[in-house]
């Protein structure tokens, strides 16, 4: 039978890599398959749409009522009912819905207190390592070297910079003594838009079918380091969420990151 999953925004583009490659492990069974009332996949099978077969679980509005685990990878709108729903069940959440405002983030804090929730701008194990480096890399080099980061993705995200981008300037905000976010400088146009000591430039590209690529760029007089991630597919983030998944279960109410469960500080 595996752990019950609950999927949020399962007819999306993560949500159906969610659904199959969780059936695919072994180890979770697919018991919701959340989406909002009106939307064109309601009624069909979660699994027919993720392309691994029948699973008989409705994409639909209506929550099981009980479950081992939910994640969701949908929109900012879905997070709140997302949230509710974990807290009132006592379903541990794994949270990686991107451009969230800042009362939903007090909202996951809020829902910390009586569910584990893990938060994550990113899944991908590759990242949460470059989230790690990325603020040691800069305390390293000390103030003569700029700092830019470059993030590209698919031409239908909607938000930007991304959410991974932002938790980089974060990392490297905190190690190096900077305030955030008044270090950032989102693009530059204009006659004078000369680059000013200490800030991080902040660019993003919205190409295609891009999946994900993350540069942050040292630069001094001389040489230039870069650091880099790409994901090459959605499954390495879908991955990283059932990691995730498993490990949230038995944990406590609290507030959890993918450096939590990889083990990096």
């Amino acid at each position: 039978m595996g752990l019950k999953l609950v999927v949020v925004g399962a007819a999306g583009r993560m949500g159906r890599r969610i659904v199959a490659l969780a059936v695919e492990s072994g180890r979770f069974s697919v018991v919701g398959a959340i989406e909002k009332a009106n939307h064109p996949d309601g009624g069909k099978d979660a699994g027919l749409l993720a392309g691994i077969g029948r699973l008989d679980t409705a994409v639909n509005s209506v929550w099981p009522d009980k479950a081992d685990v939910a994640i969701d990878f949908s929109m900012p709108e879905a997070a709140d009912e997302t949230l509710d729903k974990c807290s009132a069940n006592g379903i541990p959440l794994v949270m990686g819905t991107t451009g969230l405002s800042d009362a939903q983030q007090g909202a996951i804090r809020a829902a910390a207190r009586k569910i584990p929730v893990l938060y994550g701008t990113n899944m991908s194990v590759g990242m949460n390592v470059l989230f790690s480096l990325v603020g040691k890399a800069a305390a390293m080099l000390g103030e003569d070297y700029d700092v830019e980061i470059v993030e590209e993705h698919h031409r239908f995200k909607k938000d930007a910079p991304s959410g991974s981008a932002l938790t980089l300037a974060q990392r490297i905000c905190q190690a190096t003594g900077r305030p955030y976010p008044d270090s950032l400088t989102h693009g530059r146009s204009g006659k004078d838009a000369l680059r000013k000591k200490g800030e991080i430039g902040m660019h993003a590209v919205r190409a295609g079918d891009i999946i994900g690529v993350h540069s942050v760029i040292y630069g001094a007089l001389g040489e230039t380091i870069t650091l880099n991630h790409t994901a090459h597919s959605r499954d390495t983030f879908v991955r990283g969420a059932l990691r995730a998944a498993e490990w949230l279960i038995q944990k406590p109410p609290a507030q959890y990151s993918m450096a939590d469960v990889l083990g990096i500080k």
